[in-house]
């Protein structure tokens, strides 16, 4: 295993455990692309790379199932793992925010919703955070225009709201923390720009390795990316480092895609044996406009 991804993992160790969010990453990243179900020995087989024991694993899969987030089917002593159809709007939206091109049509004025208080607030409050909304009060929650609004804050109270005058810029300011956002990408490029420097050098990653860390990247992006309202560019300072980011998290993931991509030819499994191959959407992530 190269230096610069050893270090990336003995980074992560030294975070509190985050098996389940690398989960969700992994099939958000890879198993969704290719039918959205795996054996729990393929998931195991990924997290040996990070020294992360199988019971480990096996308890983050539970707590995950028995959270909404899979179902599980048992085939004799095999289980295998699927997403559930309630969260796939939640994976599409994540999809588009952390893989899409930049917004390039905003309209100038902001989506803002009101939550009342009944007992689904916490699952939109969630949601809209993942989707990259931003709250100035609580049960308020401000994007550009045109972002999708999350199914789980279908009921909440929609307006639109101007940025042009100074309402609508102090209404921008208090919504997003970009100072800790603007942080993080910069933390994100630290870690990150090590190897991507070691693939342009010509060093070649082992399909393992490769995977690995491909999940790791996006695992680490999209942490930064989803709480990022993706605000236009005039909106933004002009030494914004979410830019750089994107170009460094695009072209290390490119370099990692095919022989990722192998990996999971050889490794990964489903109910009915090897995953099937990804569409082409998946050859498309961090595209142009």
């Amino acid at each position: 295993m190269p230096l610069p991804l050893t270090r990336i993992i003995q980074q992560l160790k030294r975070e509190p455990s985050r098996t389940g969010s690398i989960v969700i990453t992994m099939f958000g990243d890879a198993i969704v692309p290719r039918g959205g179900s795996v054996w729990l020995g393929t998931l195991l087989e990924f997290f040996e790379q990070l020294d992360i024991d199988a019971s480990v694993v096996r308890t983050a899969m539970s707590r995950l199932t028995a959270d909404g987030w899979f179902e599980r089917n048992k085939i004799g002593r095999n289980s295998f793992y699927r997403l559930v159809q309630s969260g796939r709007q939640t994976f599409d939206i994540a999809t588009k925010h952390i893989y899409g091109p930049p917004a390039t049509d905003w309209t100038g004025r902001f989506e803002l919703l009101l939550i009342g208080n009944g007992g689904d607030r916490d699952a939109a409050r969630e949601a809209l955070k993942n989707a990259g909304f931003g709250s100035p009060l609580p049960g308020v929650w401000v994007a550009p225009s045109g972002v999708p609004v999350p199914e789980e804050a279908a009921g909440a109270i929609r307006l639109e709201v101007s940025a042009e005058d100074d309402s609508g810029r102090r209404l921008l300011s208090e919504s997003w923390p970009l100072d800790r956002t603007a942080d993080a990408y910069l933390k994100f490029m630290k870690t990150f720009e090590p190897l991507h420097l070691w693939i342009l050098s010509g060093e070649r990653l082992t399909e393992a390795d490769a995977f690995t860390a491909r999940v790791l990247l996006i695992h680490h992006y999209r942490r930064v990316v989803l709480r990022d309202p993706l605000l236009p560019t005039s909106l933004l300072p002009s030494d914004w480092p979410g830019r750089a980011a994107r170009a460094l998290c695009g072209g290390t993931y490119r370099a990692l895609l095919p022989a990722s991509e192998q990996w999971l030819d050889r490794h990964a499994t489903n109910e009915n044996g090897p995953l099937p191959k990804p569409g082409a959407e998946l050859g498309k992530r961090f595209g142009n406009p």
